[in-house]
């Protein structure tokens, strides 16, 4: 078993800087938001992504994969009625999968939890299916590289879709993907699980 750290804890310090810190924290990995990469992380290029995953290598750190995808750019959502506007998401989806293969990271992992909210005058099942209709277009892209596209059930607190492990363990199996899974959060798991955690 590996652990990673979330890397925008550290983010104020350069990535390569990042790279040699956490492995003196004890970890033995870096799961990397992208926009602490860039301010506008989908148009990284390869150049910039081989000199990443060069120093976590020259560090003795893996990357393990990628968190908080949608933060940057600003506007982004799997579950608006504007379609320009989840076409865009899409192709951010479609960007971040290549990077994460490219990095070497093995997940994605999809809270985000401010880009799945409902639009004013929807409704949850409306949002829901759309949110869906963006999992099931990344499936096929996340196969192809190799990697798991996980939904992360969050807290309603945070976000109003896919709050439980049942939502996350229903949209999985509606998108029928091996490379479409659900995991755990367990923060939000203990404000909203009905079983205990074990």
């Amino acid at each position: 078993m590996r652990i990673a750290l979330c890397n925008e804890v550290i983010a104020p310090m350069p990535f390569p800087q990042q790279c040699e810190y956490a492995p003196k924290l004890g970890y033995d990995g870096l799961e990397i938001a992208p926009y602490t990469l860039s301010e506008a992380p989908q148009l990284l290029g390869s150049a910039q992504l081989a000199a990443a995953r060069a120093a976590a290598k020259d560090a003795g750190i893996a990357v393990t994969g990628l968190h908080w995808l949608l933060v940057k750019p600003a506007g982004l959502s799997i579950s608006t009625r504007d379609d320009a506007v989840r076409r865009k998401t899409l192709d951010m989806m479609f960007a971040l999968i290549e990077q994460c293969a490219e990095l070497g990271g093995r997940y994605l992992v999809h809270g985000s939890p401010h880009q799945r909210r409902i639009d004013p005058g929807d409704t949850r099942a409306a949002a829901l299916g759309r949110a869906q209709e963006c999992f099931a277009a990344v499936a096929g892209r996340a196969e192809k590289a190799g990697v798991l596209y996980c939904i992360e059930p969050l807290s309603s607190e945070h976000t109003p879709l896919i709050n439980t492990l049942q939502e996350a363990a229903a949209l999985v199996e509606a998108v029928g993907s091996r490379a479409v899974r659900s995991m755990l959060d367990c923060s939000a798991a203990g404000r909203m699980e009905s079983e205990a955690l074990q």
